[in-house]
């Protein structure tokens, strides 16, 4: 009777732990679809948000060989498809594109950016075949003119994620399966290939700083910074934090997400191990890498299992992720929405979903004007394979955002 009572109080304690804050009001989540693509699977990284139109944008695919590119304004809430990339940008069949892989990144005219994928296994299979893939690109749309394609990065070669240099446009990319990093000039259709950054695997998130320099991870999870006024690469000379006992294959792969606080002039991180990182980035070299602790507290010293591909910053300067995809879970079977405080270091989950329901989201970075965060979700009614419809989600912390 003892053990059943030592039983019961621990489970209390785990669900106090759990509880810590109130639980938020349904009405500052909203669950929005993507209209007129009924085939559609999933969404990755390919969310973005464009200051200038305050609008977000998400590429949608049906992980095969069609992308729908939409548009969401969050004054009408209204989302739209502009169309599929195939026969916006002529694509001819050897030059099938599975998906948008990267984030999308606004440029200072407005206009957006992003790069393709081959998205599946026929990209694996048939990389350097005459009649496989033929390699990812580079692309630019505006509502104005539409869809621009700019060309392949490197021939055989998906480009898993983009950034850009907020002040000149200067395109940065990342390829797969050769973690090869460029640096693209639009206006002068100007490409550098900078070489090899990582090995077996290839970390899948870029970020800029606020004076346009770009971040990678090498293959010993080092942080690697393009400064642009040198034009070449700078690395760290330690690795970045890790959980004792974190197996290598979490070391060495690289940052899941990513947010900016410029005020504080802090960029929030997070790895594959599962560690939130204050990064401190100064203009010229490596700035100072703070150890946050991990995306949730499990009371374990080895906390390193928690997959997070996405992370936005509120207005008030706190973290908000969603825990869960890839098998990965803190509770079983479900996916956490979580919030942590930069200044006390802690955690707390603020909603809890079935994992039928948010199977995963993506997106890094991403607030309009009024506070909303926004993530590129989908979920898997069935539970049953990988069978699942993408939906957007749009959260804001402080206030609700439909009455």
């Amino acid at each position: 009777m003892k053990s059943i009572c030592r039983v019961w109080l621990l489970l209390l304690c785990a669900v106090s732990t759990f509880a810590q804050k109130p639980a938020i009001s349904e009405k500052q989540v909203a669950f929005i679809e993507y209209p007129d693509f009924p085939e559609a699977h999933s969404t990755w990284g390919s969310i973005g948000y464009n200051a200038a139109a305050n609008t977000v944008h998400i590429g949608v695919t049906n992980h095969a060989n069609n992308i729908g590119l939409y548009t969401f304004n969050p004054v009408q809430n209204v989302m739209k498809l502009n169309g599929f990339i195939r026969d916006m940008a002529n694509l001819r069949p050897y030059q099938w594109q599975g998906k948008i892989h990267s984030k999308i990144v606004a440029a200072p005219d407005g206009s957006i950016y992003f790069s393709t994928d081959g998205g599946e296994s026929r990209e694996e299979y048939l990389m350097e075949h005459p009649q496989g893939y033929a390699g990812g690109f580079i692309m630019k749309w505006d509502p104005k003119n539409g869809l621009k394609n700019l060309g392949i990065g490197m021939q055989y070669e998906s480009i898993k994620d983009v950034d850009i240099d907020p002040k000149t446009g200067t395109l940065y990319a990342i390829t797969y399966p050769q973690a090869h990093f460029l640096v693209y000039n639009p206006e002068k259709n100007k490409m550098r290939d900078l070489g090899r950054l990582a090995s077996s695997h290839v970390p899948r998130v870029l970020f800029t700083d606020w004076w346009g320099n770009c971040y990678y991870v090498d293959w010993r999870q080092r942080l690697v910074k393009y400064e642009k006024d040198s034009e070449s690469l700078v690395f760290a000379r330690e690795s970045l934090p890790a959980f004792p006992g974190t197996p290598g294959s979490k070391i060495i792969t690289g940052i899941t997400a990513f947010a900016k606080d410029e005020a504080k002039g802090i960029i929030y991180l997070i790895t594959y191990g599962a560690k939130v990182i204050a990064f401190h980035p100064q203009k010229e070299g490596i700035g100072k890498v703070e150890d946050l602790g991990g995306v949730f507290d499990t009371g374990k010293e080895d906390a390193w299992g928690p997959y997070v591909p996405n992370l936005n910053i509120g207005k008030n300067g706190k973290l908000y992720y969603i825990i869960g995809g890839h098998d990965n879970y803190v509770l079983k079977d479900k996916t956490v929405l979580m919030e942590f405080d930069p200044a006390t270091r802690k955690s707390v989950i603020l909603k809890t979903y079935p994992s039928t329901e948010i199977t995963e989201a993506t997106g890094y970075d991403i607030r309009d004007k009024d506070g909303n965060l926004y993530f590129a979700a989908r979920r898997n009614p069935s539970g049953v394979g990988d069978n699942t419809r993408p939906f957007m989600i749009q959260f804001n912390p402080e206030k609700e955002i439909r009455k």
